[in-house]
């Protein structure tokens, strides 16, 4: 049995005439009349009731007529499906993302692909900036929004901007530099630092000593954390000082302030990350939706991320 005899025993059934059948079908009645037969011999069952002025399905053959039509409606879902899975509109991505540095897009750009591809499973997660790349290197994710520094030790990666950000001094709104809006790197030799461990984000916290020994000082860390939160509770806690990124903003208490780094090394963008060799097919639709998301929000001049 194959999917050509159910197609045409349908269309005898539904015609109950093998003549009009075999027109619709352009075949011969005879080559019509000889599949049928294979087909009811491959059953062991007589599907039609045939005489030289009617055909008439018998009761097996109106069990057959509703299982072939299910059978035949299976194939074709399976068979959209299938194609579509290729193609990549129906599939799965696994999305790894830094909690703070999405609040502001995320959501909508999420939003609007479920809405242009209801077949394409998301599966996201937020993860520390240090376990978010050794999973986007090791291949357990499809696409990652992480910061571009720290991205030179991972091989074949491609990259899509989302937007620029830059590292900030979070201070107390009663530290002497509180009133300040822009600071240099330089004027903070003699503060304290909280960060957090270096195992938790190594990208981090070697850019951050990395700016401090370019500014010819070696930072005083008092305090290192697990979680950004409590790197914040810290410092309104008045114990020190942090160097984070402006879209921290997005979940700080308003008794901090957010300090601009003066130059252009504090400036990183947030970024789209995934690996070249990825076969994936549905990552393409994503990136062509955040392509969208950030045209419009600059056409429409709304920023992804807040001013300080």
């Amino acid at each position: 049995m194959d999917i050509r005899q159910l197609r045409y025993f349908i269309a005898v059934a539904e015609n109950l005439n093998f003549t009009e059948a075999a027109n619709q079908l352009f075949i011969a009645q005879s080559s019509l009349s000889q599949r049928i037969a294979e087909l009811e011999r491959s059953l062991g069952v007589k599907l039609f009731k045939r005489n030289k002025r009617s055909v008439q399905l018998t009761s097996a053959g109106t069990v057959f007529l509703q299982e072939a039509t299910d059978i035949l409606q299976k194939y074709a879902e399976a068979t959209e499906r299938t194609r579509q899975a290729d193609s990549g509109i129906l599939g799965t991505l696994n999305i790894g993302f830094l909690g703070h540095s999405v609040n502001q897009f995320l959501p909508k750009l999420v939003k609007n692909f479920r809405e242009d591809y209801p077949f394409i499973t998301l599966k996201l997660d937020r993860y520390s900036h240090g376990r978010l790349n050794e999973s986007l290197k090791n291949e357990e994710l499809d696409i990652a929004f992480t910061s571009s520094f720290g991205l030179q030790n991972i091989p074949n990666l491609d990259l899509l901007k989302v937007y620029r950000d830059r590292s900030c001094v979070v201070v107390h709104q009663d530290h002497p530099l509180a009133t300040r809006t822009k600071i240099n790197m330089t004027e903070l030799t003699e503060e304290s630092f909280i960060t957090l461990k270096r195992q938790v984000s190594p990208q981090a916290y070697d850019r951050f000593l990395k700016m401090c020994n370019d500014s010819g000082f070696s930072p005083s860390i008092v305090n290192q954390t697990s979680f950004l939160d409590t790197v914040l509770l810290l410092v309104e806690a008045g114990m020190g000082i942090a160097v984070m990124p402006k879209s921290v903003k997005t979940i700080a208490n308003p008794g901090l302030r957010f300090l601009e780094i003066d130059g252009s090394v504090s400036q990183f963008d947030m970024v789209a990350a995934w690996k070249k060799s990825n076969p994936n097919p549905s990552i393409s639709f994503f990136l062509k939706e955040i392509e969208n998301f950030v045209a419009d929000s600059t056409r429409n001049n709304a920023p992804l991320t807040m001013k300080l």
